[in-house]
């Protein structure tokens, strides 16, 4: 099913009004209206009915009201939910600091969207490897059970952080933030 009529600028003025902060997704429980024609590809680019979304500011106001129920991607305004497409995970982490923070050393990620994130319990990191090739695909815990991939540069980041430690009786590498380990993977695949 399309929504059609589907009003992008109404939209954007819509969640524009809720101000800086990300809004209370997780209270309102609009309608579902149906589909539109958005789509958010594995490099973090934003589509909409085909065409690339050019303004930053305008994909970052929407990523603010991103949520998923049952692996589905929809934008959630007061009145309105609205389904769209995500290839793989819908959020894209460009940038990786390390800091020392209250709980000790902390990875802090930021997103192609602006989202900062800090690596630990409530944001863990894991990481998936291809069945055909072995290349890894990490991911982190970022916001409403939605992920951000950690872009190449940056997982190569990581592993020049990262420490060789035994898990289960196999080397891996490893890297802590928050007090929390979280293995790049294994050194003996």
């Amino acid at each position: 099913m399309t929504k059609k009529g589907f009003d992008l600028t109404a939209a954007s003025k819509e969640i524009q009004a809720q101000g800086e902060q990300l809004p209370p997704l997780e209270k309102w429980n609009p309608e579902f209206c149906g589909d539109i024609d958005m789509h958010i590809k594995r490099d973090g680019s934003w589509f909409y009915n085909g065409t690339p979304i050019g303004r930053p500011a305008m994909v970052k106001l929407f990523s603010r009201v991103l949520w998923q129920e049952e692996g589905k991607y929809f934008l959630k305004t007061p009145v309105e939910k609205v389904g769209i497409e995500v290839d793989d995970v819908p959020f894209l982490m460009i940038a990786v600091e390390q800091r020392e923070g209250q709980q000790g050393t902390e990875l802090v990620f930021t997103s192609k969207t602006d989202d900062v994130v800090v690596a630990g319990a409530e944001h863990p990191i894991r990481v998936e490897h291809c069945a055909e090739t072995g290349e890894p695909a990490p991911y982190i815990a970022v916001r409403f059970g939605m992920e951000g991939l950690i872009a190449r540069n940056v997982f190569y980041e990581l592993v020049e952080l990262a420490d060789e430690r035994e898990i289960d009786g196999e080397a891996h590498l490893v890297i802590e933030s928050q007090g929390e380990l979280f293995s790049l993977g294994s050194l003996t695949e």
